[in-house]
């Protein structure tokens, strides 16, 4: 892939990768301003109580406190990120729904004075009954978090296909089994910073979030301001991964705090606020059955799953539909039944993270495939390539399948991986396993209910041709979209990478783009981002043609060079027509836009997992197991992708090293727990587990040809489908060393241990 390309498909370095190298990358936490105050927000100590009374008096007389602010002092607007569940408010009114919740804030001369000041205001409680268990939640009587979601039922989703009920009747073999997935929280380098400053009528924010345009349309929005006043930039991004999507109370009381005062107030959070602030991984326990032939052909599918969403919905309903609408891309099968639950709790609110909402379905699904192949005598890499879904096709919930490789990907897993010399031959303690994944390349739909297009983009030429400008609102959050998109305009122009410069992330001067999420950026981005680069494009074919008293469809472009296709010797320099273009039209511009075509069915959360093109990814790994101490060693992986054209290898091979990174943490160690007043009990990275360098194992990345013809080039997703097969792959390795299943994640040492040693136990019995 490439080979014809002037600029895509090479594997150009980083653009930012110098700045960030060298430690002069700017983070939104590193900027200051002049007469700067720094905010802090005051959290609740209960898990569920009703606030009586807030008394901020003592800390509005403390030296160097400059406002204090509650509930009474900002709009009451509420928000979220999903339209269908707007249930936050800037600040807690009546009720805290979980320790952490937001009650007040401060801004202050300095952090010293700003935590003096927190402590200083007295907040009457009546502290109220709370529920941490999704499943205690729901029983009668439990105490009620919402008016509006009766029984604490947040969401509930109900999706028959075919008829389940006769295919399970007609199958030769029924297979149920129960599987549980644990909160992840997304770690990200960077927590939370944002940075609020008035000019007149108009804000400017700075924050480190994952999509501009939606933290600028939610900040107008609750302050009742047009959009042109709010303007919201982006520095360099420290990670996101879902986390820094949903707006936050931070860029909020940030806004109010400078307007009250006149003066910048910079806001961060702490590690353990982090936490608090969450939307991380939901839990979630999944009940899985499913009905197959003699020959392993999966004929009906129930998921019937239950998810722990917190005290907020924020991106929740998404993760819910997202949870089992995916399954059918994978697999090809008629009936399926998908029930769910979203339930609310006094705990931190869950949402989006890397592979939202599929990671542990694929940790359940493949892990009870890896059952049934075992039930049935087959080889279960083969089952998988029995059921993988195959090109243009259609699935049972209307989703629209053009390039799939699924197949191809599993048979190049089962070569490189010497998945046949291995399988059932690896001495005792050593295991082989293998996991189906793969996302959308691009939510069909936006988080809000818009006609806007999802991506808008402007290349503008400078008046000697020597440079271009890339104007985008798509976002950086170090996956390598500022270079991506800037090979992307490079290519459609015909131009010299090294000349183009990217705006990006800025509200102001950017376009309108819907920013990092779904793996979105690479195809809708890029589609807006090629069209404006074939406009400049042609603009330069059209006036050098002129110049060069030929027709346009006789000339081509490419690295700065106009030149005849015939005679490649007579050429202009793209300057020289540039410049001719400038002094006869005026400025040379391209612009572009993407809106994806009308997706998916007619049924309810039928736009949740519409895409115009769907990845697929297949893993293997193969662990070793101390059986005396129960610890796993990931001894080597081989992950195959199918992300139709590659625009710069290096960076994908690193997004799948990444990817296997984070699925390795969330599958072994990562896990948020609560002690038993509902607090974060390990909201440190240093009791929050996670890999090191040492964990890593040697992961060999590989490729299938896959081009799909709704995307800029043929392009699709890696960064989030590479890391929904790893929990799977991990558990049926771990299972195949062992011979003992693990239902719950995180596959834990002392799980692994406690496994083995009732295992003996049952075999000296």
């Amino acid at each position: 892939m490439g080979e014809n390309y002037e600029v895509i498909g090479k594997s150009v370095p980083r653009i930012d990768g110098v700045a960030k190298a060298t430690g002069r990358a700017k983070y939104t936490g590193d900027l200051k301003f002049p007469n700067m105050l720094i905010g802090k927000i005051l959290r609740s100590p209960h898990a569920h109580a009703r606030i009586l009374n807030i008394d901020t008096s003592e800390a509005e007389k403390l030296p160097g406190v400059k406002a204090v602010i509650t509930h009474r002092d900002v709009p009451s607007t509420k928000y979220g990120l999903s339209p269908a569940r707007w249930d936050q408010t800037i600040f807690c009114i009546d009720k805290v729904r979980f320790v952490g919740d937001k009650v007040a804030a401060v801004a202050a001369v300095d952090e010293e004075t700003a935590y003096k000041a927190l402590k200083l205001i007295k907040v009457d409680y009546e502290v109220l009954p709370a529920v941490f268990d999704p499943f205690e939640a729901l029983k009668e009587g439990a105490p009620q978090i919402f008016e509006e979601y009766p029984g604490n039922i947040n969401t509930e989703i109900h999706q028959h296909f075919g008829d389940v009920e006769k295919a399970f009747a007609e199958a030769y073999y029924v297979r149920r089994d129960r599987f549980s997935g644990q909160r992840a929280y997304h770690s990200p380098i960077e927590p939370h910073a944002s940075i609020a400053f008035w000019e007149g009528p108009k804000v400017t924010l700075y924050s480190s979030n994952q999509s501009v345009h939606y933290l600028q349309y939610h900040i107008a929005r609750v302050f009742g301001m047009p959009m042109g006043n709010v303007r919201v930039l982006k520095t360099h991004v420290g990670g996101g991964f879902g986390g820094k999507l949903d707006p936050t109370g931070l860029d909020f009381a940030a806004v109010r705090l400078s307007q009250i005062t006149g003066r910048p107030v910079k806001m961060a959070f702490d590690r353990k606020e982090m936490f608090y602030n969450n939307r991380g991984r939901h839990a979630q326990y999944m009940e899985l059955t499913t009905g197959v032939t003699k020959e392993g052909k999966i004929l009906g599918v129930h998921a019937n799953f239950v998810m722990d969403g917190g005290a907020y919905t924020g991106l929740g309903v998404a993760s819910a539909y997202y949870a089992g609408a995916l399954l059918t891309v994978l697999y090809d099968f008629d009936n399926y039944k998908f029930d769910m639950i979203r339930v609310v709790t006094n705990l931190p609110g869950c949402g989006a993270q890397r592979g939202h909402g599929q990671p542990q379905p694929r940790f359940a699904f493949e892990s009870h495939l890896d059952h049934i192949a075992e039930d049935l005598g087959i080889d279960p890499l083969e089952i998988r390539i029995i059921n993988a879904r195959r090109p243009k096709t259609v699935t049972i919930n209307d989703f629209k399948v053009d390039s799939y490789a699924l197949k191809e990907a599993l048979e190049k897993a089962r070569e490189i991986s010497g998945w046949r010399e291995k399988k059932g031959k690896l001495p005792p303690g050593r295991g082989i396993g293998v996991g189906n994944g793969g996302f959308v390349s691009g939510a069909g739909y936006p988080c809000y209910r818009t006609d806007l297009p999802q991506a808008v983009a402007i290349i503008k030429v400078h008046d000697d041709g020597s440079m271009a400008t890339l104007y985008t609102g798509a976002v950086e959050i170090g996956q390598g979209s500022d270079t991506i998109l800037c090979q992307m305009a490079a290519e459609a122009m015909g131009y010299p990478l090294e000349k183009i410069r990217i705006v990006a992330g800025d509200t102001d001067l950017a376009t309108h783009d819907f920013g990092a999420y779904a793996s979105r950026q690479t195809l809708m981005s890029g589609w807006a981002v090629k069209k404006a680069g074939e406009e400049v494009k042609n603009k330069i074919l059209q006036t050098a043609a002129e110049m060069m008293l030929v027709v346009p469809e006789q000339l081509d472009v490419k690295q700065g060079i106009v030149f005849l296709k015939a005679h490649p010797e007579e050429s202009l320099t793209f300057e020289q027509v540039a410049r001719t273009y400038f002094v006869k039209y005026g400025q040379l511009i391209g612009q572009g836009s993407y809106k994806p075509p009308k997706l998916g069915g007619t049924f309810k959360g039928a736009a949740v997992g519409t895409s115009p093109a769907y990845s697929a990814a297949t893993q293997v790994a193969e662990v070793e197991i101390d059986e005396e101490t129960g610890e796993i060693k990931v001894l080597e992986a081989w992950d195959v992708h199918d992300c139709g054209m590659v625009i710069n290898p290096a960076l994908l091979h690193g997004q799948v090293h990444g990817a296997f990174y984070m699925g390795m943490g969330e599958s072994i160690w990562e896990e948020v727990l609560f002690d038993e007043k509902g607090d974060v009990a390990n909201g440190n990275l240093a009791e929050y587990r996670m890999p090191t360098a040492l964990d890593m194992p040697p992961v060999t990345s590989e490729l299938v040809d896959s081009i799909d013809p709704n995307a800029p080039w043929g392009v699709k997703e890696v960064g989030e489908g590479a890391t929904t097969p790893t929990m799977a792959c991990l558990a049926n390795a771990i299972y195949d060393a062992m011979g003992v299943r693990i239902e719950s994640l995180p596959l834990t040492y002392e799980k692994v241990w406690r496994a083995l040693k009732e295992k003996r136990e049952k075999e000296k019995a």
